[in-house]
């Protein structure tokens, strides 16, 4: 065995001699929307699956990232305006569903021509807790993935660092939910970032506490996106130097607890101006660093010019920056940006989406609709172009810089887990390579589970 990782592969020991933390079926690396839904799936068919997380809960962005909603559920529109269309299932529809029975979600929120719901980020770890708990998955928590075992191009499992040291643990297969392919960049294997290496800007989401909701909503309105009275007072804000506010169209939610927001507004950059890129540790840091100030003026800047939230005060802020883009895997196919645009379906087609293109890049995001339609993502976009006995789920999915920017929401996440964890089974029942899975065949099974996609 081998690893795939520089450091760890001149490492002062034998990685045959590492300790041994057991053999699974399948390791899903991230606790993630993706991670949680391919663990419990394949769980549930009866396979030992172990799941790594590299925090002491689950959640991933829509958690420890806080992004606060699931995003992708509903249709976009300019005829359904006081209607929201639900139009993804699965998985999605089961985490949705037990979160409401919770009472960790709010009813559908408008978001310009479409609709989202905001989550209680403790009940979502709960639920999570809850679904892996349910299906009998292993949980090892507190522990990050530095290292691949492989034999040539097949993944063997993955070599773990805690606060007890490195381990190794061997699979059949890996799923890679990491969000950013880790275990697919560890094994040396091609991936892009963004266009031309530009990636879409980190933010802080946070929330405030202490608003009067009904004066707010009165002055704000319906709509969770700004309205342009609330641009104007930004824009101007910032001009007459009263705050520092980098993003001029900002997002605001009503949250499942009383008096509360979730707030969208931030736009991490570095401190001299430039765009970050999160898998670079300094940029990591420097991203934290600038994120804390900078909820500090949006806060400030609410409770100033804001009706409804002059008492208002932080409530909390996500564990770490939200991140929306990082490496993307060069798969077997790549869903383009025309695939969006045109609202493309396929008859491989595992995932549906109906998110507008979002992308987030200068002093306000770009926001493109797709009105009245879906497109949907195909099996293959899963799965590397290289090696064998890996799939990924979830953002580094293999995608182009704007179509990633709408197939990276939290729906869709927990679909990409779904199918994986299908695509998984079958290739373990059958003993056949992921790569020689036909997508049309995990579409017919998805469907069979409740994913309605015909």
């Amino acid at each position: 065995m081998i690893s795939g990782n520089d450091y760890l592969a001149q490492a002062p020991f034998d990685i045959k001699q590492l300790p041994s933390l057991g053999s699974f079926a399948v390791i899903v690396v991230g606790g993630g929307a993706a991670g949680v839904s391919a663990a419990s799936n394949l769980a549930r068919k009866g396979h030992d699956v172990l799941l790594i997380e590299r925090y002491g809960f689950c959640g991933g962005g829509a958690v420890a990232g806080m992004s606060g909603t699931i995003c992708g559920l509903f249709l976009s529109s300019d005829s359904r305006k006081n209607r929201a269309e639900q139009v993804v299932f699965g998985f999605a529809e089961q985490f949705r569903k037990r979160l409401s029975e919770m009472g960790g979600l709010t009813e559908p929120q408008k978001y310009g021509k479409t609709w989202t719901v905001t989550h209680d980020p403790l009940m979502w770890r709960e639920a999570a807790d809850g679904f892996l708990r349910d299906s009998g998955v292993s949980i090892l928590f507190h522990s990050r993935v530095v290292g691949v075992l492989r034999e040539d191009c097949s993944v063997r499992g993955v070599i773990i660092d805690s606060k007890s040291g490195f381990a190794r643990i061997e699979s059949r297969l890996v799923i890679d939910a990491s969000g950013d392919a880790d275990v697919v960049h560890r094994c040396g294997w091609a991936s892009s970032k963004g266009r031309d290496g530009v990636m879409q800007n980190p933010t802080m989401i946070f929330r405030i506490g202490g608003v009067d909701i009904d004066k707010y909503k009165s002055y704000w309105g319906e709509d969770t996106i700004s309205p342009q009275h609330v641009v104007d007072a930004l824009v101007a804000a910032e001009a007459n130097g009263d705050f520092h506010l980098p993003r001029k169209k900002i997002w605001i939610f009503s949250t499942s607890r009383p008096n509360e927001l979730l707030v969208n507004a931030t736009r991490i950059m570095g401190f001299d101006g430039r765009d970050l890129d999160v898998t670079n540790p300094l940029d990591h840091s420097e991203a934290e660093l600038a994120s804390r100030l900078q909820i500090r003026e949006y806060a400030g800047f609410l409770k100033a010019r804001i009706p409804g939230c002059e008492k208002s005060f932080i409530v909390d802020s996500g564990v770490e920056v939200g991140i929306r883009q990082t490496r993307s895997i060069v798969g077997v196919r790549r869903l383009s940006n025309s695939d969006v645009i045109e609202r493309k379906k396929y008859s491989d087609g595992v995932v549906r989406c109906p998110w507008p293109i979002e992308l987030h890049a200068g002093d306000k995001p770009r926001v493109e609709w797709l009105l009245d339609d879906f497109y949907e993502i195909p099996y293959s976009t899963l799965v590397p172009e290289l090696g064998e006995n890996i799939i990924v789920a979830g953002r580094c999915l293999s995608a182009e810089h704007e179509a990633l920017a709408s197939a990276r929401v939290t729906a869709q996440c927990f679909g990409y887990g779904h199918a994986a964890a299908v695509a998984a089974d079958l290739s373990l029942a059958n003993d056949i390579p992921l790569r020689a899975i036909k997508g049309e065949e995990v579409r017919d099974l998805l469907n069979k589970e409740g994913a309605l996609l015909d």
